[in-house]
């Protein structure tokens, strides 16, 4: 399944590529006029900073564009399955949906490692463009492990 948002996300993730940054990218979609109101990617190394996750500068920066930290009515769109972190940050900030490309096997707080969703009232999808957005990981993984 082919989605409009998780392209754009890729296209974050690859920005962060570029930038030597792990290659993920995260999109905050307002459902009711189906606008992107965050986008982020992964900055740890550029900010120095082991909260800027894309998943948090893209709550950042829909929380800014909409002016309110509550995001219901609001999807998250993100390249990888989420961390425990960024599942926190997911919950707090009230989004309805998440939807994720890859599976996280090692540190992914969804359903790869643990379920933080369970009780919450947030619905996911997993797999979204998997292949592509695996594909991406590996890839930058393969090249820093030569």
């Amino acid at each position: 399944m082919e989605n409009i948002y998780m392209r754009e996300a890729l296209t974050l993730a690859k920005k962060a590529l570029s930038m030597g940054e792990v290659p993920v990218g995260a999109v905050i979609v307002r459902k009711s006029d189906k606008k992107i109101i965050g986008k982020g990617y992964n900055r740890r190394e550029t900010e120095k900073n082991p909260l800027s996750h894309a998943e948090t500068e893209a709550i950042l920066q829909a929380s800014k564009t909409i002016g309110d930290w509550r995001l219901d009515g609001c999807a998250m769109y993100v390249t990888l399955e989420p961390c425990l972190m960024c599942a926190g940050a997911i919950i707090n900030s009230r989004l309805d949906e998440v939807y994720f490309g890859a599976f996280d096997k090692r540190a992914g707080a969804v359903c790869s490692q643990k379920e933080s969703f369970a009780g919450e009232n947030i619905t996911y999808y997993a797999g979204i463009m998997e292949d592509e957005c695996s594909a991406v990981l590996k890839d930058f993984f393969d090249k820093i492990r030569r």
